[in-house]
């Protein structure tokens, strides 16, 4: 089941965050689907957040997107290499957004392989927002796409996450937020080895 606009509309992006992970990432480009179950989020929490882009309700080109309604894709090049795939969350004009940091590949992985340059299936290959979406084919043009598809959609397809195999951290490459960098905002699935090396503060 594809994850409904209501999921996403919620106010809580940290909970939305934990609620993620288990539900699967699904891309399909040109008729090539290809899909993982998320196993790494970062919730970030807009005008009150340093780390946001969206802090102080800062609005530019790049991050408009973030003001819509939950339920679109934000897309931004980082170090213009990577692109980085969120999902915007909560009301019109509240800019909350969670950052999908890794997968666990299930469907179409001789795609992702050969988009990655990759000759065997390995945790390299979708650990870390870069690798996931270079994997996937997401990249900066998807931004402000729905969720609901066609192109790139997250549905349910009943993987339980126990609450005990939540691990919460602090965020990657946020020190620049001071304190709020210190927020618990990572989640994670206890031992997958699909999750990122990234370390947090």
């Amino acid at each position: 089941m594809v994850l409904p606009e209501s999921f996403y509309t919620r106010k809580d992006v940290v909970k939305i965050a934990r609620e993620l992970l288990g539900k699967v990432l699904v891309t399909e480009f040109d008729g090539v689907l290809t899909s993982g179950i998320i196993v790494e989020t970062e919730a970030y929490a807009g005008a009150t957040d340093k780390a946001s882009h969206a802090h102080g309700n800062r609005r530019t080109n790049r991050t408009e997107v973030m003001y819509k309604q939950g339920g679109a894709a934000y897309v931004y090049l980082c170090y213009g290499i990577h692109h980085l795939f969120n999902v915007v969350t909560n009301l019109q004009d509240v800019p909350h957004a969670i950052l999908i940091r890794a997968i666990e590949p299930l469907e179409g992985i001789a795609t992702m392989l050969e988009r990655r340059g990759k000759d065997k299936l390995a945790p390299s290959l979708t650990a870390g927002p870069g690798a996931m979406s270079m994997a996937l084919g997401i990249h900066t043009g998807q931004t402000g796409s729905s969720l609901q598809g066609p192109d790139i959609r997250i549905e349910d397809r009943r993987i339980k996450v126990r609450q005990k195999d939540i691990v919460a951290a602090t965020r990657v490459g946020v020190a620049y937020a001071m304190d709020d960098a210190l927020r618990p905002y990572r989640f994670s699935i206890r031992g997958n080895r699909y999750v990122s090396k990234g370390k947090g503060l």
